[in-house]
């Protein structure tokens, strides 16, 4: 009886040490990456980290940047990641971020990564304004396509026109920061004001105004070219229009959290995130990446688009962020949708 307890406690001891010995670390990685990618990242990522795996906390950029400001005190995350450079410098002006930089890191563009070195974010690849024009809908209501932002705001598209809310969605944020870009506080404000005139709705989501034009739920989505070009590649009935006074952009980057306890899985998946297989997987579905050499062209993405992109301030988007939301939300909020 004595002998058989000792093998008894022995087997599960050796069990406990080899669970333990093969515990998987895991990551909670904060994102704003559209949803029906993240499954192919965090299995190619576990595929080459195996003792590492990612839980990722998703939603849009700005309600995960709110989340962040709001933990700010006490972060929760590892890993901020897929996230807009605006929001990671904002964020990194306060502290936020542990300074890190990966293996691999000379193979990027130096100007789509935070400028101190070592870097406290870096960015992985652009996401670009876009128009998703349904034109199956627009026939039946004898509309033409536009071909401008200007064009938006003409009063036969009344009431036929979604896009993103800014304080919610990345994609907004981008829309509103370029349109003071190029054209100063005074006249980016009066357009604002005009497109409103024609707005149906705000949505919380930069992909919802897309969605909805290829459903045929509007006319036109103000949305990014990502999301206009899987929906036409889907059969939607849209055309995907780059406006032709210009197009904002922004960064998707990422940064490691300070503090975290697990900084050497974050440093593997920041490793990984600047990686040649990591550049390509990105230019799966979007146009410009970090690496350069790397991107070949996207099915469906509107001709000479890259070319649109504005001169982007980021620093200067960053910095006027709140100050630019304020003033959105006071003018135009009144027809968003309900949270």
């Amino acid at each position: 009886m004595f002998p058989s307890r000792i093998k008894l406690i022995t087997a599960l001891l050796l069990a406990g040490f080899a669970a333990g010995a093969h515990a998987k670390t895991e990551l909670l990685v904060y994102t704003a990456v559209e949803a029906d990618e993240l499954a192919k990242f965090k299995a190619a990522f576990e595929a080459d980290n195996p003792d590492i795996e990612i839980k990722w906390v998703r939603d849009s950029t700005g309600i995960i940047t709110a989340k962040l400001l709001a933990e700010k005190a006490a972060p929760q995350a590892d890993v901020v990641w897929g996230l807009a450079a605006t929001s990671l410098l904002a964020l990194a002006k306060e502290g936020y971020f542990q300074p890190y930089a990966p293996k691999g890191l000379d193979a990027l563009t130096p100007a789509y990564r935070d400028s101190e070195n070592p870097p406290r974010w870096i960015g992985q690849r652009a996401w670009i304004a876009s128009l998703c024009f349904n034109t199956a809908e627009a026939a039946k209501l004898n509309l033409p396509k536009p071909s401008s932002w200007a064009d938006l705001t003409k009063p036969v598209y009344k009431g036929h026109v979604v896009m993103p809310n800014p304080a919610s969605s990345g994609t907004g944020f981008l829309d509103v920061s370029s349109w003071l870009q190029m054209w100063g506080e005074a006249k980016g404000w009066a357009y604002m004001d005009a497109l409103h005139e024609n707005i149906a709705q705000y949505t919380h989501s930069g992909s919802k105004p897309c969605k909805m034009a290829a459903a045929g739920e509007t006319v036109i989505g103000v949305s990014f070219a990502y999301r206009g070009a899987k929906e036409k590649t889907k059969g939607a009935p849209i055309e995907v229009i780059a406006p032709s006074e210009g197009v904002g952009w922004d960064l998707e980057s990422f940064g490691i959290v300070k503090g975290t306890s697990k900084l050497e899985a974050a440093k593997a998946l920041a490793d990984w995130s600047v990686s040649r297989k990591a550049n390509e997987m990105y230019n799966e579905e979007y146009a410009v990446v970090a690496m350069p050499g790397i991107a070949k062209p996207v099915p469906n993405f509107p001709a000479g688009i890259i070319d649109k992109m504005i001169k982007n301030d980021f620093a200067w988007a960053a910095e006027h962020r709140e100050a630019i939301l304020g003033e959105w939300s006071k003018r135009y909020d009144g027809k968003s949708e309900a949270k």
